[in-house]
């Protein structure tokens, strides 16, 4: 009879009827008085959110106490009923470490081997392996099950901790329950998604784990494989900051040799690779093909699907997608995404999300800062909504609000140094040189596992490239923070660091202009004219794409382009380029050739508009001393005696006859009797400090600043769904990012020394 009523209460729960297998269940219990019976009762109570029943079972039976199992499974009640004082009560406040598997004493264990050491993989390709000792004889004495329990519950102590906030605890356990049991993934994941590790530190930890303490009962001639199969899928989730080239390996060796190419943690592992080099579109595509591949049982349709439509996957992939949507400019497709996830997910916190992430590339802060703080309030452990709530404050100026924000994320997320690069980044901006050194250093720290003093400015950032990758942006930062300091020499290594450092890690070139700019800037201020020229130069022709398309003309026999069209469309560090290029030309006495490119400089500027309009001012302003001195020298040189009207002058200097006048620099310009305006305009005292302060003074840029904490209103689920169509005046062309702004979850535009 016990065996039918077990069969019957099997079947229910194979087929969610779970009112039947309580039913069943109960009487199986009733006839066999059993442990066992007992706590696969409370197990169906527990599936079907009856905490209170479960425990109660538990609890009547005095299981809590005799059965480690049930001591595990009324503490994972106490938990979902948050109650996380009574966890800890049962679960106690000690870790097991006597029971941690170590790489020293491993059991030896049956190899499939191909020679001495090395393991045949399902390809028939082999992979190296160390032997295996004794395990020790305190752990062979517990029971297999008793000791996986065991390692759950350290997870669950973590749980536990971690809403109370004592993340050094949470951490602890959960190291402490992957220890024990190798293969208990719930603890792994913890560390990796809420960073509370260092990149260097997450690799340290992974090769202190006991793979080989994996068996395989059916088949132990496979346990090697799957040892090694196991830490492959560990390696690809460790910070992509890391170690670029172990990680490319195991992803490549799951992609082919286990058929995995597919599988959407491997891709999402990939699409994380490709943001942290900046090449946002070929992320875009990865997590795409994620959204667009249907999960098993969704059901196909003949309508093309689209990015987003299809849901049930996993939460992780969506803040990354939402991140290369607003770095690639995809304004209309956050929308579309943002619109999907309201419909159809309105209570998980990646919904609340993409809306905050679309009304951030419109500019709507306001609205953004609500829908981020709503998703922080769903997830308070989700650090992009945290970071996206941090940018709101950053992008309109709120610097104090902007730093308490990032430093609520440095204490949730201690092992990532986004935090600490954007608290940096914040204290630079405030011109707090101090502060905003010592959080770039402790930045770089975490980023490249390299270890950074503060003392002495030398031994502040060593030479060459850290072992373990890191992150360019931080020694960019690092850069400006000495250059600001009139440190030339060390700012300039920093630049060319961190140029080498993105160069290895395979960046998108067009993504470090700015960096570039700013060894040229530093160059230029230390004298090196023609070094500094040569970076400027480099930087228009990545900035261009390579191409040469567009306007250009020609003086003196210098040609000039115009860039900004085939690629780099941030136009205030397009004619800062040229600007500089000038400058460098009227220090080498090249009056022609610095007339040229600060033509050119006032042309990409324009005459209105925020930053750009201030360059154009700029430039506009060293042009006329530029014309001023061409004329003078003209007179001496170039200028035909006798000749009175110097709107005619110019056909006997180094123009082509033939140059076509919509290509000229005539009528605008030089022509037309605005020569004379122009050199009669003398830069007085007031003239002459504005031009020393934009020479000297590095002019700020908006972009990639984040979040704070204070102040946060929550919204409804319900109540702001409704999300305003993108237009033309808040795009530019409908598809374009909004200038200077980064993404909320990852990366900031380099800053960049301006003219000094």
């Amino acid at each position: 009879m016990e065996k039918f009523l077990r069969t019957w209460r099997q079947d229910a729960l194979n087929r969610g009827q779970h009112d039947t297998a309580i039913w069943t269940g109960d009487k199986v219990l009733a006839l066999t008085n059993s442990d066992a019976d007992a706590f696969w009762l409370a197990q169906v109570h527990f599936n079907n959110n009856n905490y209170t029943r479960a425990l109660a079972l538990l609890s009547r039976k005095d299981l809590i106490s005799r059965s480690t199992s049930c001591k595990y499974l009324a503490a994972h009640c106490y938990i979902k009923q948050n109650k996380f004082d009574a966890a800890l009560n049962v679960l106690g406040d000690q870790n097991p470490t006597h029971l941690i598997s170590t790489t020293g004493h491993s059991r030896r264990k049956i190899q499939h081997l191909n020679g001495h050491s090395h393991v045949t993989l399902r390809n028939g390709k082999t992979a190296a392996s160390r032997d295996r000792a004794d395990k020790s004889e305190e752990r062979d004495r517990e029971d297999p099950n008793n000791v996986r329990f065991e390692a759950a519950m350290c997870y669950l102590r973590g749980l536990c901790y971690a809403k109370q906030n004592a993340f050094d605890r949470a951490r602890d356990c959960y190291k402490d329950a992957v220890r024990i049991d190798v293969q208990c993934f719930e603890a792994f994941d913890q560390l990796m998604k809420n960073s509370l590790m260092s990149p260097a530190e997450e690799l340290e930890f992974l090769e202190s784990l006991d793979f080989d303490s994996i068996t395989v009962p059916s088949d132990p001639s496979i346990s090697q494989e799957a040892a090694h199969f196991v830490k492959m899928l560990y390696t690809t989730r460790l910070s992509k900051y890391t170690s670029p080239a172990t990680i490319s390996d195991a992803t490549e060796t799951l992609s082919t040799h286990y058929n995995l190419a597919n599988n959407p943690d491997i891709l999402l592992s990939r699409a994380e690779a490709l943001y942290t080099q900046c090449r946002f579109a070929e992320a875009l595509e990865l997590t795409s093909s994620i959204l667009t591949t249907p999960e098993s049982g969704t059901v196909a349709t003949g309508s093309p699907r689209v990015p987003g439509q299809n849901l049930g996957h996993s939460p992780a992939v969506y803040p990354l997608h939402l991140a290369c949507l607003y770095e690639t400019g995809a304004v209309n497709a956050l929308f579309l995404l943002a619109h999907t996830l309201a419909d159809n997910a309105p209570e998980e916190p990646y919904t609340y999300l993409a809306i905050g992430v679309y009304y951030l590339s419109v500019s709507k802060i306001a609205e953004a800062r609500r829908f981020f703080s709503k998703a922080s309030l769903l997830d308070p452990h989700s650090a992009p909504a945290w970071i996206g709530f941090a940018h709101t404050f950053a992008a309109e100026g709120e610097h104090d609000q902007a730093i308490a924000a990032y430093s609520t994320a440095a204490r949730l997320f201690q092992g990532s140094h986004l935090p600490q690069l954007f608290l940096g980044m914040q204290h630079l901006a405030l011109n707090n040189m101090s502060l905003a050194h010592e959080y770039l250093c402790a930045a770089y720290t975490m980023s490249s596992g390299s270890s950074a003093g503060s003392a002495g400015i030398p031994s502040t950032v060593p030479h060459g490239l850290p072992p373990l990758g890191g992150d360019p942006l931080v020694l960019n930062e690092l850069g400006v923070v000495f250059y600001h300091q009139a440190h030339l020499d060390v700012a300039a290594d920093l630049f060319r660091q961190a140029l080498a450092l993105a160069g290895s890690l395979q960046c998108d070139p067009g993504a470090w202009v700015a960096t570039r700019a700013n060894l040229g800037h530093t160059l230029r201020r230390m004298g090196s004219l023609d070094e500094a020229l040569k970076e400027f130069d480099e930087c228009l022709r990545v900035g261009a794409g390579g191409g040469s398309t567009g306007y250009s003309a020609t003086i003196g026999g210098v040609t000039t382009t115009s860039v900004g069209v085939a690629g780099y469309e941030d136009r205030g560090l397009i004619g800062s380029l040229h600007t500089s290029r000038g400058l460098i030309y009227l220090q080498q006495g090249r009056t022609v050739e610095a007339v040229t490119v600060l033509h050119e400089a006032v042309r990409v500027l324009g005459v209105s508009g925020g930053d750009a309009a201030g360059g154009a001012g700029i430039a506009g302003t060293i042009l006329s001393r530029a014309l001023e001195l061409w004329s003078l020298e003209g007179r001496g040189k170039h200028v035909q005696p006798g000749s009175s009207r110097r709107g005619k002058e110019k056909t006997g200097m180094h123009f082509r006859e033939n140059v076509d006048v919509g290509e000229s620099w005539t009528d605008n310009v030089v022509d037309s009797g605005t020569m004379e305006e122009n050199v009669e305009m003398e830069l007085d005292e007031q003239a002459q400090n504005l031009l020393s302060n934009a020479l000297t003074r590095v002019r700020p840029r908006r972009a990639g600043k984040q979040p704070q904490v204070q102040g946060r209103g929550g919204t409804e689920p319900h109540e702001e769904m409704e999300l305003e169509e993108p237009t033309e005046s808040r795009s530019r062309g409908g598809s374009r990012p909004i200038s200077g702004r980064r993404s909320p979850t990852r990366r900031v535009q380099p800053r960049h020394p301006g003219n000094g």
